[in-house]
């Protein structure tokens, strides 16, 4: 891999802040666009900006074979059965939110037929360590019908524990939803195991790919997971933009989460009936700049060995693992065997703020808090932790910068 050439696609690395180079180490909340992403939404805008779908006219005819062709391009890269199983979304949230929205109508509708198999015992079950897009959605979930929210515990590794997982699962939870990577400790949950074993009890399950997408080739039919959801932004796209892939059986069980346009067949003021999949779950006027550029940033990521890719990003992880292991006081949040390429941590009597805020005018950029996942925080009994992450455009030399700059910054706060 041409490290030097991949990131003449990348001019936003190419600048000093407070003087100092650019280190870009929060790939984990949002990577950097490749030129030919920018170039592709720009060009959208500057030649087939249209309404699509519906419209007759050549414009509206190009940018609606364009924004189909996007979707089969997602299909395949994730390799769905059919292209009608992807759901062009905001990204990772709003498909969670649509999956727990349109559960809690299809399970309590009075007029569902499925009524009396799901009652006020209504149990969701989700991990320790998700996010709170894998997180509040189903909570709220089972607190406006008076369920429950079952939690899979993790070690002192940041490792799921999968006995109690098990156990868990024969209290009958009506649907599992699991990060595939967590966002804080960067571990790798066995999903394709924890899915058969899901599965062995007739529950279906999501899996939260915010942050595997970008890192790991995925194959959803491998898997056999019943709903994938993932964010461009985190995989080189533009913002606003993701998807949710659903097995086809499923998707045509869920009622549509948003109501509006496009996503109707016929319309009266007495009755609506809705549109066949995709469409159904997509209202209103979609962002078809994004998706193209969403389209592009896979064709970007299908260009590079990904084997190449995640063993560079695994030097990156280990490389600065095995330097900030010298500093005196350090606490890794998250110690998987099976991680991806992020560092969380603490220093003894040094705050992740502060330690990020001076780190930050030595121009390196990385993530301080609680990431959005406040019940890690409160499993490990800290207030956040300093997370750098790695994405295929760093370097080893990025690195040394990283790790010089922790030690300088928590010696000058000590």
């Amino acid at each position: 891999m041409n490290n030097n050439e991949i990131r003449k696609q990348f001019p936003v690395l190419d600048q000093q802040v407070y003087g100092k180079p650019l280190v870009y180490l929060d790939n984990a909340a949002t990577t950097q666009k490749p030129l030919c992403v920018i170039d592709r939404e720009r060009d959208y805008y500057l030649l087939e900006n249209c309404n699509i779908h519906r419209g007759v006219h050549y414009l509206s005819q190009k940018a609606t074979e364009a924004y189909e062709h996007a979707r089969q391009t997602v299909a395949d890269f994730i390799h769905a059965k059919e292209s009608r199983e992807i759901v062009f979304t905001r990204g990772t949230t709003e498909s969670l939110n649509l999956l727990a929205t349109s559960f809690e109508h299809l399970f309590f509708s009075t007029s569902n037929s499925q009524l009396s198999t799901f009652n006020s015992q209504l149990k969701v079950l989700v991990t320790a360590m998700e996010h709170h897009s894998n997180l509040v959605p189903w909570q709220q979930m089972v607190q406006r019908q008076h369920g429950q929210l079952l939690v899979v515990p993790m070690d002192d590794k940041g490792v799921l524990v999968l006995e109690q997982y098990e156990k868990l699962l024969k209290e009958g939870p009506k649907m599992v939803s699991i990060a595939h990577i967590s966002n804080v400790l960067g571990t790798i949950n066995p999903i394709k195991q924890m899915i058969t074993m899901a599965h062995n009890y007739g529950i279906p399950v999501v899996v939260d790919g915010a942050q595997s997408m970008a890192h790991h080739p995925i194959d959803v039919q491998d898997l056999d997971c019943d709903f994938f959801v993932f964010s461009g932004h985190k995989m080189y796209a533009p913002m606003g933009i993701g998807g949710l892939y659903g097995k086809a059986e499923w998707l045509e069980k869920l009622p549509p989460y948003q109501f509006g346009g496009e996503m109707v067949d016929t319309v009266s003021f007495e009755k609506t009936t809705f549109n066949v999949l995709p469409f159904k779950f997509e209202a209103g006027t979609p962002n078809v700049g994004a998706a193209l550029g969403l389209e592009t940033a896979i064709q970007f990521l299908q260009s590079l060995d990904r084997k190449e890719v995640e063993a560079h990003e695994n030097q990156l992880l280990q490389s600065a693992i095995q330097q900030l292991s010298e500093i005196d006081g350090i606490r890794f949040i998250g110690q998987a065997k099976q991680r991806s390429g992020l560092v969380s941590f603490v220093i003894e009597g040094v705050h992740p703020y502060d330690l990020g805020t001076i780190i930050d005018k030595m121009g390196v950029a990385v993530r301080t808090g609680h990431h959005c996942a406040e019940p890690v925080m409160t499993r490990f009994g800290i207030p956040g932790t300093v997370r750098a992450s790695f994405a295929l455009y760093n370097t080893l030399e990025e690195v040394e910068v990283f790790v010089k700059a922790v030690k300088r910054a928590a010696t000058m706060l000590r």
